[in-house]
């Protein structure tokens, strides 16, 4: 099928270059025009694991194509995916504007023939007929200028475009993506056009009868389909339900802190309940990134706004919010007084295998530190092989792990990059005024890091 992707950010590009890898004719469009002459060179602007490997493919293929030109990728879907930026304004709502001026785009430059416009953008509940509302606005504002140019109503377009809207929402995650992709839960479609959601169905086929996926004797892919508005609600409720549980473990960690019990214990404990199971119960320093806070806060609002206050999420919120001090507390406990004390970060960005900075708890305990006269310094096997620095200021950037342990009073563990669980650590506290690290993430093995000479404080244990 002929696709067309317009916003190569994650979604964005992870989804076009697996349709191309599955077989489909993908052109990817994006108004950055040195993103695009990097993309045609094969190379990826994000860190995704398998991104680059299948976009060079995919590449090689003829099966995808990389422009600025929003009319020629609209000439040549059949299926228009809408996967810009949604990012959250001060209020919490989501900032839309970039959704509309895609759709706005895609209505003036419809022409003949039947589109699916897919909203793979995460977006307010109702967005799908806002969308198809901002389409016609956009067909119309052409037939407009058409007539004006050429003097009277033979001039309008012959017919109006034949178009329905589905929202297909996202679940992938930052470091798996491409993973995700062949390899989903589920698939949700939101439309009440038996025709589109067909069209969509089709596209996914290769996916949905596992033959790209890592086991291809599970069953197939289940496809919830729905309506527009319970789909986009999924996606939402998705994400708010993970962010919950992920703020729930954190109260129980704090909890264990002043009973003496151990909340790895506990977890694995009550992750057994099949009710309950094992995932997203990790405590730690508390969530991040680009859409556990973004969807949390925009679910919040739409509560508020339609007369409903959403209490359980709002504390969610607030236990994730003081959670990322907890590191912060801790190395007052075992430092006492900050000011002038040097204290080092490993990893940087919000979760691994990702080169994420967005809403990451690293960026929080730096402010905190440079505001009480600590010194800080981080390693990240991205960021510091990167070189990139945009956003992040009052800490000095080490090349390598042992770089970073020079002269630090403590090390942080805020990232649970694989990597840090090879590194030598017995080396590492000898490079250290005070052989102390907090482990934000309980990634580390506390007898391992006793042996290595460390004094190991945990969260939650």
């Amino acid at each position: 099928m002929r696709v067309c992707v317009i916003g190569t950010g994650y979604v964005g590009l992870v989804t076009g270059a697996c349709l191309a890898h599955i077989g489909h004719n993908v052109i990817c469009v994006d108004n950055n025009e040195e993103k695009v002459k990097l993309m045609k060179a094969g190379q990826s602007p994000i860190f995704e694991p398998g991104l680059s490997e299948i976009m060079q493919s995919a590449i090689q293929a003829g099966r995808i194509e990389f422009t600025t030109d929003l009319a020629a990728g609209v000439a040549h879907g059949e299926i228009l995916f809408i996967a810009v930026g949604t990012p959250p304004l001060p209020t919490g709502e989501s900032d839309t504007r970039y959704v509309e001026a895609v759709a706005r785009g895609i209505g003036a430059n419809l022409n003949g023939g039947y589109k699916v416009i897919v909203n793979k953008s995460t977006v307010p509940i109702g967005s799908g007929d806002w969308v198809r509302m901002i389409v016609l606005d956009g067909i119309a504002e052409r037939q407009k200028t058409l007539v004006t140019a050429g003097g009277g109503v033979e001039d309008r377009l012959p017919e109006l475009p034949q178009f329905d809207v589905v929202s297909n929402p996202e679940f992938l995650r930052e470091g798996s993506a491409v993973y995700d992709t062949f390899n989903p839960d589920r698939i949700v479609l939101g439309g009440n056009s038996s025709r589109a959601i067909a069209m969509m169905t089709e596209l996914y086929a290769p996916i949905v009868e596992r033959k790209f996926a890592e086991n291809q004797s599970l069953p197939p892919v289940p496809i919830l389909a729905t309506d527009l508005s319970s789909a986009e609600m999924i996606k939402y409720a998705a994400n708010a339900f993970l962010a919950t549980k992920i703020s729930f473990i954190n109260e129980v960690a704090n909890i264990c802190d002043r009973v003496g019990a151990d909340v790895t214990q506990v977890a694995k404990g009550i992750g057994l309940d099949s009710r309950i199971g094992n995932k997203f119960l990790q405590a730690g320093i508390g969530w991040g990134g680009s859409c556990f806070p973004k969807d949390v806060s925009a679910l919040i609002h739409t509560a508020d706004d339609y007369g409903y206050e959403a209490q359980l999420l709002k504390s969610a919120v607030s236990v994730n919010e003081r959670q990322r001090l907890i590191a912060l507390e801790k190395l007052q406990q075992v430092l006492k007084i900050l000011k002038g004390k040097t204290v080092g970060l490993l990893g940087l960005t919000f979760k691994p295998d990702t080169d994420d900075l967005r809403d990451a708890p690293a960026l929080n305990l730096i402010e905190q530190l440079n505001r009480l006269g600590a010194k800080v310094k981080a390693y990240d096997p991205i960021i510091s092989q990167t070189g990139m620095r945009h956003g992040l200021s009052g800490v000095l950037v080490e090349t390598d792990a042992e770089r970073l342990a020079d002269g630090c009073d403590a090390l942080v563990l805020v990232t649970e990059w694989n990597q840090f669980s090879t590194l030598d650590y017995a080396k590492m506290a000898q490079l250290m005024n005070n052989a102390v690290v907090i482990d934000g993430r309980n990634f580390l093995d506390p007898e391992t890091m006793v042996r290595a000479g460390f004094q190991y404080v945990g969260v939650g244990r």
